[in-house]
């Protein structure tokens, strides 16, 4: 059997022979374009080219794209595990021709290397072409027809015509597209093959008749108007499942039984205990959790940790889902999911060595996402049970939507694990308005990301704009194209110069500010930013004449400071490798012209000791004035042995940008100071935990640090003062706190011994009304503190009880209501309830638990009527 290792190689093999440029995949987490989170498709990171905003390195490409489909109108992640097919994340082989070979070399050699290479024999091959659409003049495509005829020996039902739904690929609703030829394979038995003829079933769903690789033809670009015109250039885009293929040649009827998954399922298994192939729920669980461990280990070694926000939400919600499948069908109640790296790395790792690199990280981190969302699942549980319960108490047996949607939303808790726990207990879910509820936030979500924009208006014809920023701040530019777009209900314009000196943002460096101006008028550039591969600028308005030339001039004095925080920010990387080890490497940053922020591994929080080492390290580096040295144009090899580091996650071209200040080497395209000695300053504000094995550091530099610095000095002083001692401030305040827990420690002995008194006087002066004791009364001069202690003391001891007492304490009143177990049980009666009923008496409110519920207020002297009044609700409910 032909292992997948192979496969790939020989697909790429194969058009390395056909002088075909193999590339590297691409980051599965996308940055720069505000339209996706993640690689989708293998020609994501040739978008660029596509849309005319950069020339093609090379006329012939292909590679192996790790792509991930879990958000947007790609989103399979309900159905993956469910059948044997569907994945989140996938690998995509392709091969691409920028305005090089078209229709008749792409069929030509996709047919040479299926049948020819791979031997998939002709009659399982079935190829699909575009019909056409009259309504928008575009004819049915009889180019690739004419050239499938020549690949089959018999072409009758093997070439099948498709709509424009299968058939005519879109960027997105502008852009380039064009129609497409789709590859199916029909794996069934040739019993089954007899039966039904496999070119009914194509694009029919069936799960064994499917498509493994579509070959678009891009010769169009669709306005915004929604019209069609032909692009100048004709391109070649095809992807092709990888997972399907190896299924295709392995002679198996599930991508979950190749070699890419087993290793993993097999794996699962003896963690688990639960064989895959015996039970159906079991299976299920098992290719949820290969799938989606693939997809959370990728994106961790992408740099792309879990979170609550935007992409890291979409991987949290991917891993908690194959926690939770083996939470129920797995029967795992601890973090197991960690174990399987190996698994992945023998699988995977040849080909992908970030994840052998990252190992440690990504092992870290699921294993602390695991732990955390076991213990929120232990929370939903208590919460669903608890909600379970009043509802049996009221009679009713449906499930409020809006109580499933709040589990869902704010604890993670999955819905359908709630509707098991319902089912168990005969309850039905309101699943009309739990949808309500999610829709309803998907709708605020696409609100919030929703930008329209109009075509381009074209000025003056560029290649691409030339970026002057590095060695001026002020430069002559012409617009190039601008465009008007709507943000969430705010207009503004987008501008394209032929050169700029803003810097745009993108390496973690805010966009530049300025303005643009001429003769007549001054335009505010707002922010710059990348996109696409395009400089953007963002202004309110077109200038009244855009084809004239113009003054473009960045703030000068945030591009200085953020220019000291970026250089800065180079050498707290390089003090923090030589201060806690070559582990340290760069997960995120923020460089703005207030402050740097700065995002790396290692594996517990910084000592004081390591922190002042780091600060000291950099404010020597400053005080040197080391000179930077910057190559531009560097091969990346070039640039590595050079020292620099290439970061995981990012995309780099064929040349880099290298920039040091002594042994500080970093591939950069962000703006430094020239010599260290003008940051000036260098002051941590802050060190913090951002995930597992990640770490945060916050600092400012020059006056920030110096205004920093005397801010805690001034602070320091007042704090002197206040002590009005002469030694140590430090010793002293240690001295007062020392004495301080003294003094606590004592009256908590008071307090306790008081406690005890007044809870033998409420025992002593307790009634009893049917089958409630009630304990009730002033006490004198208690905390809400101790008022608790005593209330949890009697419901222990007294089921039946029924604790109203309050207290005046420095002025202030305090009340409680505590229910014993039985009396809830019995009555349903609720001490919120009771005491949100009679806390006007004291001038305040409150709140707690159905057992025990507290309220704090301004009027001491309305405690008896309030404590008056609570006996009274509580009788009336006996």
């Amino acid at each position: 059997m032909m292992k997948a290792a192979a496969i790939r190689e020989e697909f790429l093999s194969f058009f390395r022979s056909k002088q075909h440029k193999i590339v590297p995949s691409a980051p599965m987490v996308i940055k720069n374009d505000p339209t996706l989170m993640f690689t989708n498709a293998g020609m994501n990171q040739f978008k660029d080219i596509f849309l005319g905003n950069q020339p093609a390195a090379f006329k012939r490409v292909a590679d192996s794209q790790k792509c991930l489909r879990v958000s947007g109108k790609h989103n399979d992640l309900e159905e993956v595990g469910l059948d044997t097919y569907h994945h989140t994340m996938f690998e995509m082989l392709g091969n691409w021709s920028f305005g090089d070979y078209f229709k008749k070399e792409a069929i030509g050699w996709a047919w040479e290397f299926l049948n020819g290479r791979l031997g998939i024999p002709e009659d399982r091959i079935y190829a699909t072409v575009f019909e056409g659409s009259p309504e928008e003049e575009v004819p049915r495509d009889d180019e690739a027809a004419e050239h499938w005829k020549k690949c089959f020996s018999d072409p009758e039902n093997h070439i099948i015509e498709g709509s424009k739904k299968d058939n005519f690929w879109e960027m997105g609703e502008t852009g380039p597209c064009g129609p497409c030829s789709e590859i199916h394979v029909d794996l069934r038995s040739e019993s089954e093959r007899k039966a039904k003829k496999g070119h009914l079933l194509v694009n029919k769903g069936h799960p064994h008749v499917i498509e493994i690789w579509n070959l678009v033809f891009i010769q169009y670009n669709r306005k915004a108007g929604g019209e069609l015109e032909l692009l100048p250039e004709r391109h070649v885009d095809t992807g092709m499942g990888f997972e399907r293929l190896c299924m295709v040649i392995q002679g198996k009827k599930s991508n979950y039984d190749t070699d890419i998954f087993q290793p993993i399922i097999a794996s699962t298994a003896s963690v688990t205990g639960k064989p895959y192939g015996e039970k159906e729920t079991w299976d299920i669980a098992h290719r949820v959790i290969a799938d989606h461990l693939r997809t959370v280990a990728f994106s961790i070694a992408d740099g792309q940790l879990p979170s609550n926000n935007k992409a890291g939400y979409v991987i949290r919600r991917v891993l908690r889902r194959a926690v939770r499948y083996g939470y129920t069908s797995l029967e795992m109640t601890e973090p197991f999911i960690y174990k399987l790296i190996p698994a992945l790395i023998t699988s995977m790792g040849s080909h992908y060595p970030e994840l052998s690199a990252q190992k440690e990280i990504i092992t870290r981190v699921i294993f602390e996402e695991e732990q955390a969302f076991l213990k929120t699942l232990g929370k939903g549980l208590k919460m669903i049970e608890r909600r379970v319960e009043g509802l049996k108490k009221e009679g009713k047996n449906i499930f409020p939507g809006s109580d499933a949607f709040e589990l869902f939303d704010t604890y993670g808790f999955p819905v359908d694990l709630t509707q098991l726990i319902l089912k168990e207990n005969k309850i039905t879910l309101d699943e009309a308005a739990f949808t309500r509820e999610l829709n309803a936030q998907k709708e605020r979500s696409r609100d919030d990301a929703v930008i329209t924009a109009g075509d381009w208006e074209v000025i003056h014809d560029i290649e691409k704009t030339v970026f002057t920023g590095y060695d001026h701040t002020e430069d002559s530019v012409r617009i190039a194209r601008y465009r008007k777009v709507n943000a969430r209900g705010r207009e503004a314009v987008q501008l394209i110069f032929d050169r700029t000196p803003f810097y745009a943002e993108s390496g973690g460096q805010v966009g530049d500010k300025g303005f643009i101006s001429s003769e007549n008028e001054k335009i505010a550039i707002t922010d710059t930013i990348k996109e696409n591969n395009l400089t953007i600028h963002i202004a309110a308005k077109v200038p009244s004449d855009p084809s004239r030339l113009f003054t473009a001039a960045v703030d000068r004095e945030a591009r200085q400071l953020t220019a000291n925080n970026h250089t800065a920010t180079h050498l707290m990387h390089h003090a923090l490798r030589e201060v806690l080890g070559k582990h340290v490497e760069q997960k995120g940053s923020l460089v703005t012209p207030e402050k740097l922020r700065f995002d790396f591994s290692h594996f517990r929080q910084l000592t004081p000791e390591e922190l002042a080492a780091v600060e000291q390290k950099v404010n020597e580096m400053i005080m040197k004035n080391i000179v930077s040295e910057v190559h531009d144009e560097t091969p990346v090899a070039e640039a590595l042995a050079m020292g620099a580091m290439a970061l995981f996650g990012e995309k780099y071209g064929e040349k880099v940008r290298v920039v040091s200040f002594g042994d500080s080497v970093e591939l950069c395209g962000g703006t430094h100071v020239q010599s260290t000695s003008v940051i000036g300053l260098f002051k941590i504000i802050s060190e913090s935990a951002v995930a597992a094995g990640v770490r945060r550091i916050e600092a400012v530099t020059g006056r920030k640090a110096l205004s920093y610095i005397n801010e805690k000095l001034k602070n320091l002083d007042e704090i002197t003062l206040m002590l009005r001692s002469t030694g140590n401030p430090a010793t002293n305040v240690s001295k007062i706190m020392t004495e301080n827990a003294s003094l606590r420690h004592a009256i908590e002995k008071m307090q306790n011994a008081a406690a005890a008194v007044a809870r033998k006087q409420l025992t002593n002066s307790a009634v009893t009304s049917g089958m409630c004791n009630i304990y009730s009364g002033v006490l004198e001069d208690l905390t809400s503190e101790t008022l608790k202690n005593i209330a949890h003391q009697i419901r222990q001891s007294d089921k039946k009880s029924a604790v109203i007492i309050g207290s005046e304490n420095e002025g202030k009143a305090s009340l409680l209501i505590g229910l014993g177990d039985e009396i809830i049980r019995s009555s349903g009666l609720n001490a919120v309830e009771i005491i949100k009923a009679v806390s006007a008496s004291i001038n305040g409110g409150g709140g707690g638990q159905p057992f025990l519920a507290t309220a704090g207020g301004k009027r001491p002297e309305g405690l008896n009527d309030a404590i008056e009044k609570a006996i009274a609700l509580i009788k009336e409910a006996l």
